[in-house]
């Protein structure tokens, strides 16, 4: 197919993996904020104890998540996108759009059946698989909100696929900003149905955001001519290649979302609250997550995908070793400035400043940095559309990470804090699992280069450790400390300290990652400025 003049320049235009990293980091963080907005006041309006508590909110949207990342989610990216990433070298953009159609046609007649069942079983769902301790209210309270949110995953499948051809496209604006009215739909929803139907008002302002956030994601196809027709071309052999990739990464993700739903149950045998707890402990690590690890994977991952697609596997492992040396030296200070500040950030998210919140967030740091390394890792597998491996690996990973919450999260151990602690264990084993076999492949991959940039790394966060810890010293946590400006401003200097300690030591050591720093503070600095 032979591409318009429009479309070539539209290609050209798209924009390079910094600035797409720029945006989504942007973007996540001010999602982010969002979400801790959200979490923090469903816990100031609601109880975390008793026949109203929020743990009938958290535990309602386990299935609807383990369905939406089983079924569907695993398709979106890493099964989708490098078939796109193919059409779109050939500049063959009306099969970039026909995968996608028929892709987004058969996920939503499952999705749909899903939707139906969740609906009618709300009940026996949420009784015998997610939380048989809720009673009463609770229950009741639990299975209205997973009816209301029972089709949420396949707007939200829907969403996806559409914004995996917007990102091949190199259009990441809207894909970024399009979860920003999910979150703002639940925060009104608080104030709009606090005084009369409670929690259960959250259900429909989740089911309403969902919708919003598919208009928005509508909105971004304008001028990439798409064309929506009901039909599958089952006989395409593209599309029985992402179709014979999808199983192994749908159950990937399943298996990720199974310990979601097994670590809820194990919760709520637990003290009351401990569901609601651990979940604010979740929030608070899926943050420096999403915002670093998910944020740049996804930036990055087209432009790997397209390395490949034109034979450079020089070219995509080059690409791959920076982008991994950068995560580590941005992951590193903020997981410092996470432990150091637990108690802070506990405080901030649970007004009653609950110090178990921040016992389970210092147990989920070692997870946070390892989570972060694994959406880049993982992506090393799935641009080679290997699916299968990452699987293999997770079965391990999340079979023991069952067997050790188990057994750690018992009120004779360490309670609700050991379902933390399992998290943090089996995430540094499986990262280092699937290094290991990402050198068994290729055994030039983690070069003399590489591994002394990441010693200088480490050895520039033991600086950035001292200065949490003499931060934390002189901004200790009282038990008076309450509300945004008093923890706000102590949050900043330990985060100040950290991070300013981190980028100038790694000035010092010369690092690559922080020149690119310096060279644009530089340029903003001393910039001539015309006047006409």
């Amino acid at each position: 197919m032979t591409p318009t003049t429009a479309e070539k320049k539209e290609t050209n235009r798209r924009i390079n993996v910094g600035s797409a990293a720029v945006l989504l980091i942007g973007m996540s963080l001010v999602g982010q904020v969002l979400g801790f907005l959200r979490t923090k006041l469903v816990n100031g309006n609601f109880p975390a104890v008793g026949p109203h508590s929020t743990d009938a909110y958290f535990a309602a949207f386990s299935i609807p998540d383990f369905f939406f990342f089983t079924l569907a989610a695993g398709a979106l990216g890493v099964a989708f996108m490098p078939a796109l990433s193919d059409h779109l070298h050939k500049n063959d953009r009306k099969g970039v759009w026909e995968l996608a159609t028929w892709l987004l046609n058969m996920l939503a007649v499952i999705m749909t059946a899903v939707g139906v069942i969740m609906f009618v079983f709300a009940g026996p769902l949420i009784h015998h698989v997610v939380a048989p301790s809720l009673q009463g209210e609770q229950f009741n309270t639990a299975v209205t909100i997973m009816r209301l949110i029972a089709f949420n995953p396949l707007l939200f499948t829907i969403s996806g696929i559409i914004t995996s051809v917007q990102q091949t496209l190199g259009r990441f604006f809207f894909y970024a900003i399009a979860p920003l009215f999910y979150n703002l739909s639940i925060i009104v929803s608080i104030y709009a149905f606090k005084h009369n139907i409670g929690l259960v008002g959250l259900g429909i302002g989740a089911a309403v955001g969902a919708v919003l956030q598919l208009i928005v994601v509508f909105i971004g196809n304008y001028k990439l001519n798409f064309h929506y027709r009901p039909r599958i071309n089952w006989k395409s052999h593209e599309f029985k290649s992402i179709l014979a990739n999808l199983p192994a990464r749908s159950i990937d993700q399943g298996i990720d979302q199974v310990n979601s739903v097994v670590e809820t149950h194990i919760a709520s045998s637990l003290s009351q609250g401990s569901i609601t707890y651990y979940n604010n402990a979740y929030v608070l690590s899926t943050a420096p997550i999403l915002l670093i690890g998910t944020a740049i994977s996804t930036a990055a991952f087209p432009r790997l995908n397209q390395h490949l697609s034109q034979g450079r596997p020089d070219l995509f492992r080059k690409d791959f070793l920076k982008i991994l040396r950068v995560m580590i030296w941005l992951s590193a200070p903020l997981v410092v400035v996470c432990f150091f500040a637990r108690g802070y950030l506990a405080r901030l998210i649970f007004t009653q400043g609950n110090g178990q919140i921040a016992a389970i967030f210092g147990f989920l740091t070692a997870a946070i940095f390892f989570r972060i390394l694994y959406s880049i890792m993982s992506r090393w597998f799935y641009a080679q559309r290997d699916t299968r491996t990452p699987l293999l690996v997770s079965v391990f990973t999340i079979g023991l990470n069952i067997f050790l919450a188990y057994h750690l999260a018992r009120r004779t151990s360490y309670d609700v804090e050991g379902l933390a602690l399992a998290q943090s264990l089996v995430a540094t084993i499986e990262v280092l699992v699937l290094g290991t076999i990402m050198l068994y492949r290729d055994s030039k991959l983690f070069d003399r280069e590489f591994v002394s940039g990441i010693w200088r790394i480490v050895s520039v966060t033991g600086f950035s450790v001292v200065a949490g810890f003499t931060a934390v010293t002189l901004y200790p946590l009282n038990l008076n400390d309450k509300g945004f400006l008093v923890l706000g401003s102590k949050l900043t200097a330990i985060a100040v300290a950290v991070l300013g300690t981190h980028i100038l030591i790694s000035a010092l050591f010369d690092l690559d990652e922080v020149r690119p720093l310096f060279k644009r503070l530089k340029g903003f600095v001393f910039k001539s400025v015309r006047i006409d």
